[in-house]
């Protein structure tokens, strides 16, 4: 084996390590997320517009949890489901009594706007931010596209079969000739 066909089997080995490795990185954090998403109730959502900017860009990635009417304060950022028409998530601006112990009637603003929401919602409960990334919603509604999930499905089943595919022995030494038969 030449010095360079050396330096290209490790240069091979390195990248399909540092593949592999990243491939465990990104199954790991994969199932931290189902993980917190069953015993948690935590869930991603995302920004189309601008109304939480600047806390909460257009483009942004939140995690939220749900959590009872009850636990909601003044300065949380919550998202309420509204009947017929999407989710909103804005800052809670007050917190009243509901008609029983679990409800909240609740008025919110987006940090962005000058007024609070037209209406009070009346909820038991609602989805509060607990952190967010700007601009990694685009990146993740990639994912939604057959050809993006095609092309992933593809490089990962190369990528495995590349990584456990039988190799010959390395030899570092020369092999001796075999004896001869006469």
């Amino acid at each position: 084996m030449t010095a360079f066909s050396r330096g290209a089997a490790r240069a091979g080995r390195l990248v399909r390590d540092i593949l592999l490795a990243a491939a465990a990185v990104g199954g790991a954090v994969c199932l931290v997320f189902a993980l917190l998403a069953f015993t948690g109730g935590y869930s991603l959502m995302m920004f189309k517009t601008g109304s939480m900017s600047p806390t909460i860009p257009a483009g942004s990635v939140a995690l939220v949890q749900r959590i009872p009417a009850s636990e909601i304060a003044v300065g949380d950022v919550v998202t309420v489901d509204r009947a017929g028409t999407l989710p909103i998530t804005h800052r809670v601006t007050s917190v009243g009594e509901g008609s029983d112990a679990a409800e909240r009637v609740i008025t919110m603003r987006g940090d962005a706007n000058a007024v609070d929401d037209p209406m009070p919602y009346t909820l038991t409960e609602a989805r509060i931010v607990r952190g967010s990334v700007p601009y990694l919603a685009p990146v993740i509604a990639q994912f939604g596209n057959p050809w993006v999930l095609g092309s992933l499905t593809l490089a990962t089943a190369f990528l495995v079969g590349w990584a456990f595919w039988p190799r010959r022995p390395r030899t570092d030494e020369a092999v001796p000739p075999p004896p001869d038969p006469a």
